[in-house]
């Protein structure tokens, strides 16, 4: 049976686990994969976290298996803190509970594929690794629109909408609606409206990709182009994950929401959704969505180490800005400073990312995304440096 079956490349953000974890240099740094880390290079459990999970343990509720369609208390608050407090939003609001974000973006695929399996997916270049795979694996095209700095830390839409003049109706745009990953740059407001009414004008669905709601300007503010986009269109897909902004990497906690033009067509799409998690995984575990329920339902106690995360990865990046300039750093380099989120993508080339590896112990990917949120006050000074000695020196105005 398995005589023709070849071995797959590892892939390759878990290549550079592995290559970390193997390394003897006691500096080394792992930048890769994105996880949040305290000052001392620790990833914590959130106090609010435990505190719900010792609730939970203290209640001993019943392990009987759980709906299709996931823990509705879970659902029902993951959908407010998405869509807001507007209920003719949430009337048209449809979410069902998945295995984690990445879950959510192939439950919606496998939606857009029995609905219109002719649509071709458009996806941001440079973009989250994983998108075109998961699209691809439910048998739909894809194609890439530029994402690229337009000189003032934003976006540039201009070249975005000529890429999608280009798009059929009926045609997915998968946008990152905060924190993009993984470069950490954002859409201005301005250009959300504008991309949503081009949407509406040429009959293209967007597909919202919230992963990193809470680590850029705050929970509202990170959903805002999420919610422009459902002000102006009838129908939007929703990914969304609980992983970085609680902490539940291993939980596997996320949501995927439809949002429909009407009411009356919640139900049909419900069932689709459920029908796609039946075949799939059967039903989403609970221990995950139980926690996030909890601290959606009492929030205050998250929202403030949310705050300190994102106070932290803000404070880093400023930190490694200061650092570069003190090490001499070219102008080019010195851009992580005004990103969002947990990424940066560095203006090295995989060459010179190998070099950062070999001859400094700092691990990201070969495309030169760091994980901002990983690292230590320890090794901003040393990271600056490398990244100097690595891109070449320049000295730029102190």
């Amino acid at each position: 049976m398995f005589s023709d079956l070849r071995p797959l490349p590892l892939d390759p953000l878990w290549a550079i686990q592995n290559a970390h974890r193997d390394d003897p240099r006691p500096h080394k740094l792992n930048l890769g994969i994105g996880i949040y880390r305290d000052a001392h290079g620790h990833t914590p459990v959130l106090s609010a976290v435990q505190h719900a999970e010792r609730h939970l343990a203290d209640a001993a509720p019943s392990k009987v298996y759980r709906p299709l369609s996931g823990n509705a208390d879970f659902t029902a608050a993951m959908t407010r803190l998405l869509l807001g407090d507007h209920p003719p939003t949430l009337d048209r609001a449809v979410t069902v509970q998945t295995v984690g974000g990445t879950g959510a973006l192939r439950t919606l695929a496998d939606l857009i594929a029995s609905a219109h399996p002719d649509a071709t997916v458009w996806t941001s270049n440079p973009g989250y690794a994983n998108h075109h795979p998961l699209m691809r694996a439910a048998g739909l095209l894809t194609a890439e629109y530029p994402w690229q700095d337009d000189g003032t830390g934003h976006t540039d839409l201009r070249p975005i909408l000529e890429a999608l003049g280009h798009a059929q109706p009926g045609d997915i745009l998968l946008v990152q609606g905060c924190c993009h990953n993984p470069t950490g740059i954002d859409l201005s407001e301005e250009s959300w409206h504008a991309l949503a009414q081009h949407c509406q004008g040429r009959g293209l669905i967007p597909l919202v990709d919230m992963a990193y709601q809470g680590l850029g300007q705050g929970l509202a503010e990170d959903a805002q182009g999420l919610r422009i986009m459902t002000r102006h269109l009838g129908t939007v897909l929703i990914a969304a994950s609980c992983s970085k902004n609680m902490g539940l990497y291993c939980e596997r906690t996320g949501t995927a929401t439809v949002l429909v033009p009407q009411p009356s067509e919640k139900a049909v799409v419900l069932s689709v959704l459920e029908g796609i998690a039946r075949r799939t995984y059967s039903m989403p575990p609970e221990h995950g969505a139980a926690i996030a329920a909890a601290l959606l339902h009492d929030p205050e106690p998250w929202h403030q180490e949310l705050d300190t995360m994102r106070d932290r990865i803000r404070t880093i990046r400023e930190a490694l800005g200061h650092a570069l300039r003190d090490a001499g750093a070219p102008h080019a380099l010195l851009s992580t400073e005004h990103h969002q989120g947990m990424f940066s993508l560095l203006p090295l080339t995989p060459h010179q990312m190998d070099t950062l590896r070999e001859q400094h112990a700092i691990y990201g990917t070969r495309e030169g995304r760091i994980n901002i949120a990983g690292i230590p006050d320890d090794a901003v000074t040393p990271l600056a440096q490398a990244l100097v000695a690595v891109y070449g020196r320049e000295v730029v105005g102190r």
